[in-house]
């Protein structure tokens, strides 16, 4: 248990840019309800998603003002509520209460989106591990089912989950084809193991693929861009491919507009899948599939896909991929650079 009575959170008063908007503040240190804990946090890996929560577009839950925003912490268990005791002293990454909170020195966590990070992973590889590595492997192994010899686009490959998704479609036997928006970030891609290396603002992605497949096209797309480059890469996907909607990058405001034209599909002959992180306990899932329609996935599938990942980075068979580690003081500005397109890899705010 902590002795102090309040902590230092980032926090917006209003909405705009990061580093407009966000001001440190002294608040109480909150206190676990029922099925969460309280992380006294480590560090604070910064996600894209992160901007909506400070400029207040796109949100699908939207907090009073001021908040806290941050929806990924890595630290220790500090205090339990009631049916979480067996966590008080773990060492965990977890997903802050309705995607909030994580801007903070201490963070309430619900244990469904909460998971163990062994101490052999040290930080900040540790605060690395956990967004990035779940969506990517959710979208090549349990999506896609990604084969030994099959071929994959990744775009934005040199950011959070497109560098994950190039190791894990390596160590899966894959050819993978990256895209990025700079020398530097395709470099970087190729260190990873990327095969072929298309700059996005220079070539036509669409062409290359089409060129170096002999026409087929390639057998899974990872596309974490989303509407800018979604037609070009449906042209791109081969007969019985799978594309994969991972994200929004391009412009967020598309992710509820009619975007895809039937007959593309249809006559693509491929799959579309869809793929958000979102973990839920066995009891929610009817509530949420009665409600918006979604299906979640179950916690108990995160808990194999971490210790694997896990097992992954202890064996030396993937890294974590940061591209900076910054002091909290500095997270507006290192928020803004995520936000800029400034970065490779995952940006980590640590704090101890």
């Amino acid at each position: 248990m902590t002795s102090s009575k309040t902590m230092r959170a980032w926090r917006v008063h209003e909405y705009g840019q990061p580093k407009e908007v966000l001001q440190i503040d002294e608040v109480p240190i909150p206190e676990p309800g029922p099925g969460q804990v309280r992380v006294e946090v480590h560090a604070i890996p910064l996600n894209l998603n992160d901007m909506e929560r400070v400029t207040g577009l796109n949100m699908m839950v939207r907090p009073e003002l001021p908040c806290t925003p941050g929806m990924e912490v890595m630290g220790i268990v500090d205090a339990c509520g009631d049916g979480t005791e067996d966590w008080q002293g773990r060492r965990i990454v977890a997903l802050p209460q309705n995607a909030f909170g994580g801007f903070a020195e201490y963070a309430i966590c619900p244990i469904i989106g909460a998971f163990a990070m062994p101490h052999e992973i040290p930080l900040p590889d540790a605060a690395a591990l956990y967004f990035p590595f779940h969506l990517a492997w959710l979208g090549l192994h349990d999506r896609a089912k990604l084969q030994a010899g099959e071929s994959v686009l990744i775009h934005a490959a040199a950011g959070g989950a497109g560098s994950a998704a190039v190791q894990l479609a390596k160590n899966a036997g894959a050819r993978v084809f990256a895209t990025a928006s700079s020398q530097a970030k395709l470099d970087f891609c190729r260190e990873l193991g990327a095969d072929v290396l298309i700059n996005y603002e220079e070539t036509d992605f669409s062409e290359v693929i089409l060129d170096e497949t002999e026409g087929r096209g390639v057998n899974v797309i990872f596309d974490n861009i989303g509407e800018r480059f979604m037609q070009k890469s449906m042209r791109s996907i081969a007969y019985d491919g799978r594309y994969l909607i991972m994200g929004f990058a391009s412009d967020k405001s598309f992710v509820d507009q009619k975007l895809i034209v039937p007959r593309s599909v249809s006559a693509g002959n491929f799959s579309i899948c869809g793929v958000m992180l979102a973990y839920i306990g066995e009891a929610m899932a009817p509530m949420i599939k009665r409600g918006p329609g979604w299906n979640f996935i179950p916690s108990q599938r995160g808990d194999e896909i971490m210790r694997k990942i896990s097992e992954g980075v202890i064996e030396k068979k993937i890294k974590p991929t940061i591209g900076r580690v910054a002091q909290f003081e500095d997270l507006p500005e290192a928020l803004d650079d995520l936000s800029n397109r400034k970065t490779m890899g995952r940006t980590i705010i640590q704090l101890k």
